[in-house]
């Protein structure tokens, strides 16, 4: 049944369950994600097998809106890059999406697998990638939720591509948006500072991948207990409002100028001044030959181990939760921008002697780029965050508990704030 809008007073034609298990046999659950469940799905005729991702309407009023936000989005989009949807039924209780599957590894375990890894590895990835989004963002969606977890190779083959996956926060740039969406440690400073924003916090997310596929290391990092999640992500908010990164020795002694130049021009504080996707293919490091032959593969693997062998960067219900901590109050003024200079925000934060170095002073390229317009209403929202949040802030379980919730309920897990009313008449 073709997905649409209907005319009003025109009945709903829903799919029988029926229709479902006559064309495909559902497996077991494979994972449980913050709006769905997921299926790994044989065609009876064809024996190919398929991802089904199936959302459940009793979760919520979010749920069925990403539902829909997930269909309108992938319908539109054709690319190598991208896992394409094959078929969709809406039953009166469920949204079923049978997409592509992917059997590769994620990046982080080809990397770990490689007997030689270099720049020009790294750039072959974020190359793909950057297509990819050039693609999306030539049709005005912006992904917002780019990250590690969600790039992975299509097969086990040798010369495999990259894939992108996960669109249910996806969002066409109808005009700028404002509600906070994404991972924590991926999030531009736009979005953290409840700035409006656009297709350049892919770009940014982009840097920040780029970032830790070249050193193994995250580039804003908060030695904070793992299940302080409140104190991390305060700390890690301050830091990416003020672009508090490094290129630190020894990580980056190895790893060429024209690398780090792409990734200062991703992670620009300033979302005009960041590059885009088109103008990121077209930079030397990758459309040139200026990425490096050398293997870094010992000093990348070892920091990988050492930096997400933790579940910290693992749990995915983080996504959007922690992102109400950056509710401020209409009435608060704008605290005033720091000089140039002058303290970091995160100065006194615990340093980690094994993690990246949490010196204030960014790459020049980063720290020029604070302009006041950006800088004041950030300043504002982190100070909103270092508050006790106004309402109770729901933590799920982590993964490597003996026993997740299956499910999330779409209510209480809802990716926008519940004061923000932009989504509505989306």
């Amino acid at each position: 049944m073709p997905f649409g809008c209907l005319k009003p007073g025109e009945k709903k034609d829903y799919n029988s369950p029926t229709e479902i298990t006559d064309k495909y046999d559902l497996g077991q659950i494979v994972k449980s994600e913050e709006f769905c469940e997921i299926f790994r799905a044989k065609d009876k005729n064809t024996l190919k097998m398929y991802t089904c991702k199936k959302f459940l309407k009793k979760d919520g009023r979010k749920v069925r809106k990403a539902a829909k936000n997930e269909i309108l989005i992938l319908k539109m989009v054709k690319h190598p890059n991208i896992l394409q949807l094959v078929d969709v039924y809406e039953t009166r209780k469920e949204y079923y999406l049978f997409l592509e599957l992917a059997t590769g590894r994620e990046v982080f375990d080809w990397i770990l697998d490689q007997g030689y890894y270099s720049e020009r590895d790294t750039s072959n990835v974020i190359r793909q990638v950057m297509e990819a989004v050039a693609y999306l963002h030539s049709l005005k969606i912006v992904h917002r939720n780019l990250k590690l977890e969600n790039l992975v190779y299509y097969n086990r083959l040798k010369h495999s591509k990259i894939v992108i996956s996960d669109f249910h926060l996806a969002k066409l740039e109808n005009g700028l948006i404002k509600e906070p969406c994404g991972t924590p440690e991926y999030l531009a400073p736009e979005v953290v500072g409840r700035q409006r924003y656009g297709r350049p916090v892919d770009c940014w997310a982009l840097g920040v991948i780029m970032y830790i596929l070249l050193s193994g290391n995250p580039p804003f990092y908060d030695e904070t207990d793992d299940d302080d999640y409140e104190n991390h992500d305060k700390n890690l908010f301050r830091k990416i409002l003020a672009g508090d990164y490094e290129f630190d020795s020894p990580y980056w002694d190895e790893i060429s100028d024209s690398a780090k130049n792409l990734v200062s021009r991703l992670m620009e504080v300033d979302q005009d001044q960041r590059l885009t996707a088109q103008e990121a293919i077209n930079h030397e490091w990758i459309s040139g030959n200026a990425a490096s032959d050398k293997n870094i593969k010992e000093n990348v693997c070892a920091q990988i181990e050492k930096n997400f062998a933790k579940a910290k960067w693992k749990k995915a219900v983080r996504v959007t939760t922690m992102m109400k901590r950056l509710r401020a109050p209409e009435h608060q003024t704008a605290a005033p921008v720091a000089a140039p200079g002058a303290p970091n925000p995160a100065a006194g934060a615990q340093e980690n002697p094994q993690a990246p170095s949490e010196a204030s002073t960014a790459p020049s390229s980063t720290a020029e780029s604070n302009s006041t317009s950006t800088e004041a209403p950030a300043v504002e929202a982190a100070a909103a965050a270092a508050q006790p949040p106004a309402e109770p802030v729901l933590h799920t379980p982590a993964p490597e508990q003996p026993n997740p919730t299956p499910r999330c309920n779409g209510e209480a897990l809802a990716p926008l704030p519940s004061d923000t009313g932009e989504e509505q008449s989306s």
